[in-house]
Order: C-alpha cells, then sequence, then structure tokens
C-alpha cells in the first residue's frame, strides 16, 4: 500500500557481470557500462536515494554473489545500498550485511525455498529483506492450482495476513496501460493475475502467479518487493502501470522496476501506479536523463521527493 506521507524514492540500479556494470534488453545482448565503483558514487552525487546492486549471473551459474566487489561499492557510498544476486543462505546475507549492504534482494533463491525469506526477517529484520519479483504477462491457460500448490508446500507461513479482495480490487481498478507496456485489466478472468514469475534471470517460468506470491513473501515477512515488469525491462517505453498498481495493495513498499522512459514516466508510476519507489538503469547509464532531472519534474509536479 502506498506512504503517501513518505518521500518517494530514486534507485539506479547496477546490473553486475564479471565485474562491470552492464545492460540489456532482458539480460540480453549486454553491453558494457562501466565500473560499478565509480558508477554508484556517480549516481550518489546526482541524489540517488538508494543504490541496487544486482549481480545478474550469480544465480544462473550457481554461485554466491561477488563480495570483493560488493566491499569495494559499499566504502565509496553513504547512501542504503542493497544487494542481490546468488544469495541462498542466511550465512550469504550476514557476510553482505558485514561488508557493508543495508539490505538485500532475493529472488530465484526465495521461490525455491521460501523459508529463506522468514529466515532474513527473523536473524536480519524485514526491514533488510528484499523480495525481487521478475514478472511477465503469462500464456493463456496458466491457471492458480500451480501456484496453490507451489505455496502449500511449504508451511509455517508468518507475517501479516494480506487481504485476496483488496489485492483483486487493485488489479481490476488498475489503470488501462497507457502510461506503460501492461493492457487492460489485472485479472485472467479465473480469479487469477495475469502474470506469472520468473527465475534465474528471466531464464526460468515458474508458473507462479505473482499477485499470489507476493502476497505470500509479506506473510513470511518481507519487508519490500522490487517488482521488475519482464516485459518493459531496458525497453524504455514506460513502467508497467497496471502490474504496479495492483501490487501497491499489498502492505509493504514496492519498487517499481522496468521501462523507465523520462521524468514523465516516473510521474507516472507514483501518481498512477501508487508505487513508492522507482528503479531505472537505462535512461541513466546513458546519459539521457539526469537523476536531478527527474527529481525537479516530480517536485514540480508536487510529488514528494528528498532534493540534495
Amino acid at each position: 500500500m502506498p506512504k503517501s506521507g513518505l518521500c518517494k524514492r530514486i534507485i539506479p540500479c547496477l546490473d553486475v557481470a564479471n565485474g562491470r556494470t552492464v545492460k540489456g534488453v532482458k539480460f540480453q545482448n549486454l553491453r558494457d557500462i562501466g565500473d560499478p565503483v565509480e558508477l554508484g558514487y556517480e549516481y550518489q552525487k546526482q541524489g540517488a536515494d538508494e543504490l541496487m546492486f544486482l549481480d545478474i549471473t550469480a544465480s544462473k551459474e550457481d554461485r554466491s554473489t561477488v563480495f570483493d566487489l560488493v566491499r569495494e561499492v559499499a566504502h565509496r557510498l553513504s547512501i542504503p545500498f542493497t544487494v542481490g544476486g546468488g544469495i541462498s543462505s542466511i550465512q550469504d546475507v550476514r557476510k553482505l550485511l558485514e561488508l557493508g549492504a543495508d539490505k538485500v534482494s532475493i529472488n530465484t533463491s526465495a521461490v525455491n525455498r521460501p523459508e529463506l525469506i522468514e529466515e532474513i526477517a527473523t536473524a536480519c529484520g524485514s526491514q533488510c529483506c528484499v523480495v525481487a519479483i521478475d514478472a511477465r504477462k503469462r500464456a493463456k491457460g496458466l491457471n492458480e492450482s500451480n501456484t496453490s500448490n507451489r505455496l502449500n508446500e511449504s508451511t509455517g507461513s508468518t507475517g501479516s495476513t494480506v487481504s485476496d479482495a483488496s489485492v483483486a480490487s487493485a488489479a481490476a481498478d488498475g489503470s488501462d496501460g497507457s502510461g506503460g507496456s501492461g493492457g487492460s485489466g489485472g485479472s485472467d478472468g479465473s480469479g487469477g493475475s495475469v502474470w506469472e514469475v520468473l527465475t534465474r534471470g528471466g531464464s526460468v517460468s515458474t508458473g507462479l502467479d505473482a499477485l499470489e506470491w507476493g502476497k505470500e513473501c509479506v506473510r513470511r515477512g518481507a519487508g519490500e518487493i522490487m517488482l521488475t515488469s519482464w516485459d518493459a525491462d531496458g525497453t524504455q517505453q514506460g513502467f508497467d502501470i497496471e502490474m504496479v498498481k495492483a501490487f501497491s495493495m499489498l502492505p509493504i513498499p514496492v519498487i517499481a522496476s522496468g521501462g523507465a522512459r523520462d521524468p514523465q514516466s516516473f510521474v507516472d508510476v507514483f501518481t498512477e501506479g501508487c508505487a513508492d519507489a522507482a528503479l531505472a538503469a537505462s535512461i541513466f547509464h546513458d546519459c539521457i536523463y539526469t537523476i536531478s532531472q527527474v527529481k525537479r519534474q516530480l517536485n514540480q509536479e508536487g510529488i514528494p521527493v528528498r532534493i540534495c
């Protein structure tokens, strides 16, 4: 649920592979952007509220994230710093926090072993547990039974109870998609949402209903959801307003990701999508717009942001 009294956050993202910041479309055709240490520091100077660091090949390669590089980036920053990629145990989490991360982001490991969410929330606090959900419009015929079966495999859910009715209402009342890449309506007509969860850097379709998985993450103690539209990622066609608005009814902050186009697209995702934060990479990496320019327009539109 959006926290309207709080400043909206602008979060640049560093997708990292082989020690370098890279960017592509849906993690394909990656191009070198630069040194993550220097880029992170530059974005902080531009007024970034937080920095997201994602080791995008760690899960695919079944390895831990690059700890030495995380330490170097953290050393240069004074803003909150979230690290994701290859985190599969509470030991990984503790190591990253010791190195200077403020929060961790988990995706594939959370789907494979949902108890990890609870373990992080219990040991380190919900505030440092970000669950990343990569979602795309699902193929017709995918029904909610697969989601129910997958989520029921693990028991002992904890945390807040999320109203199914409230989330369904958000999907039904969503925008017409004109502000982003989403289409009209958030329901598939059978009670489920129109989005499915992807893992392993978008290479695996889980069949999980994304909205149901988001609610399960809340129940297990997640402190924040980073929601990436796989259909919009890297396209610079605007955020998926429909999807973001549906997820905004969850009682924890939602970071919208995928498709940032220009300052107006940030206005749209905050005013129409009710996001708590917005993440972007391409438009900042390519110097199309600066974080300061985005924040100036948000401020002019009356959207509360932190101005340096």
